[in-house]
């Protein structure tokens, strides 16, 4: 495998598993058997198969390595905004203070901070409590251990024992 930047630093792509462009040595198929047409084709098919895995996994991989990086300018900008909030807030009760004494002015700001927090905490609680347990899923399990406990098993024979430990 490649390193992932070369000696000027710029990125290398990874060295994928490739398919031959070039056209194999064919023997006549008289003098193959099934079996060996089989496995080469079963090769082939194999080869092919982890070739575009392998190249689904580097676009893949490059793109959520894009997404990433642009994510952190999102990061960076929301931070910058909630500190600004600070300011805000500060200009709210100066302005307040205008006309009310200044302690209440910053007393009201401080009043509506907690009301729109309090706000926020509540519509978070009930979205969080309309989750539910993924039934489907839960079910579709229990129905592939029954299955996966039967194998083997004719329907006629019944339950499996069990010894003394709870343990087939």
């Amino acid at each position: 495998m490649a390193s992932p930047t070369s000696s000027s630093g710029a990125e290398v792509p990874p060295v994928l598993p490739s398919i031959p462009l070039a056209a194999e040595a064919v023997s006549v198929p008289a003098d193959r058997s099934i079996g060996d047409l089989v496995r080469d084709a079963t090769a082939q098919v194999s080869m092919l198969v982890r070739a575009e895995v392998e190249l689904a996994r580097a676009e893949v991989t490059s793109e959520v390595k894009k997404g990433l990086q642009g994510s952190i300018f999102f990061i960076v900008a929301l931070t910058v905004l909630l500190f600004s909030l600070f300011f805000l807030f500060f200009a709210l009760g100066e302005l307040l203070a205008l006309w009310l004494n200044r302690a209440a002015a910053f007393g009201i700001v401080f009043g509506i901070m907690l009301l729109v927090a309090g706000l926020f905490g509540l519509l978070g609680y009930l979205r969080v409590r309309k989750i539910r347990k993924p039934e489907r899923t839960i079910s579709s399990l229990k129905e592939s251990a029954q299955v996966l406990s039967n194998r083997g098993r004719s329907p006629e024979d019944g339950p499996p024992e069990l010894n003394g430990h709870g343990v087939r």
